[in-house]
């Protein structure tokens, strides 16, 4: 009988944690929004120690309810970033859907909900018209939405003083439909005995959605190809026209929609209110990881970026610095955030 040799045992290999931990870091790191939350936990503790109210529930409670102003637009203005574009409209296109639900509503004495249709009507069509334009002719969406704006802005200020012989539309609350508007758009509810704004839920819900479609869906797919490269993405099938013309009317249905809280919030709408704003949902996207160059960000990044913006509008007030040095003390913040994500991006860059 001759002995049967046994094949020798291969040890399992030995698997270094730290490897993986330092190559679970180093993806966490390069997420767009990695910066951009360092950089918020940075702020937070900052404020948090030295301005008393910071640490409040109610007064945080107004910090999210900025950011929510904020972070609304600033999500779809990422997304379009995403898709290699810009909207510099962004901002006066809310104030035009605020006034045109307004003045309408008013003049037509109507529901107040009709003039809340026109005014969806209204804000799509000029999301439609930036989209259509850019796509067709092949101008830069800078100098597109730049003339938006200026065309905007005039048309705000001077049909509403044409219409009404002041500067901000007629007060709307005794319309019909008025509160269940208010309801809707800008109600509020309790948590802990402390009161919160719907825009701050309704910011995370379309946050929530935007990253959704972003990171689950083919749409999602398509924008960051069509902000990566247009003509290759064209090659393989993306239909890049539709693509960028959705993500204009995107920003127009949220421009609606945060016209409407403001609406009905205050009851008017001043017509020169607005502008400028358009730069700081840019703020918020690229802190939060958005090149302006397009193909990679974040909804989350953006979200993080309003609030950051959001800590620094109101944790300022409540430190009683100096009003007048106050865009100032924001500029150097929010590009000291910047910088700071730009060295985790580059660091996790290296250590892939």
């Amino acid at each position: 009988m001759t002995a049967t040799a046994e094949a020798p045992v291969t040890p399992p290999p030995i698997r270094d944690e730290r490897v993986g931990r330092k190559s679970g870091l180093a993806r966490f790191l390069a997420r767009p929004e990695a910066g951009a939350l360092a950089g918020a936990i940075i702020i937070y503790i900052f404020f948090f120690a030295i301005a008393k109210p910071f640490r409040y529930a109610d007064s945080f409670a107004s910090v999210l309810y900025v950011t929510s102003t904020y972070g609304l637009m600033a999500t779809p203005v990422a997304l379009l970033m995403i898709g290699g574009e810009f909207d510099l409209s962004a901002g006066v296109s809310v104030t035009s859907a605020s006034l045109t639900a307004s003045l309408f509503s008013y003049e037509f004495t109507t529901n107040a909900w009709v003039g809340v249709l026109v005014a969806l009507g209204v804000a799509l069509f000029i999301g439609f018209l930036n989209g259509w334009i850019v796509v067709k002719t092949g101008i830069p969406s800078f100098l597109v939405t730049l003339g938006t704006f200026f065309m905007l802005q005039g048309l705000n200020i001077a049909l509403t003083q044409t219409i009404t012989n002041q500067v901000a539309s007629p007060d709307i609350s005794t319309l019909q439909g008025f509160s269940s508007a208010r309801v809707v758009f800008a109600g509020s509810f309790t948590v802990g005995g402390v009161n919160i704004r719907t825009s701050v839920l309704y910011w995370i819900v379309f946050c929530a959605f935007a990253t959704w479609i972003l990171l689950r869906t083919h749409i999602g797919n398509w924008i960051f190809s069509v902000g990566g490269s247009p003509v290759s993405a064209r090659a393989v099938g993306v239909p890049v026209a539709r693509v960028k013309i959705g993500l204009f009317m995107a920003v127009g249905l949220m421009a609606w929609f945060t016209g409407m809280h403001t609406l009905f919030l205050f009851n008017t709408i001043q017509s020169g209110q607005g502008v400028g704003n358009e730069f700081v949902y840019i703020i918020c996207a690229v802190v939060g990881g958005c090149l302006l160059t397009g193909g990679r960000g974040s909804a989350v990044g953006a979200a993080v970026g309003a609030l950051i913006f959001g800590m620094v509008n109101q944790g300022i007030v409540y430190a009683g610095w100096n009003p007048d040095w106050f865009q100032f003390f924001v500029g150097i913040l929010l590009l000291g955030t910047i910088l700071l994500n730009t060295f985790i991006q580059r660091r996790a860059e290296a250590a892939v």
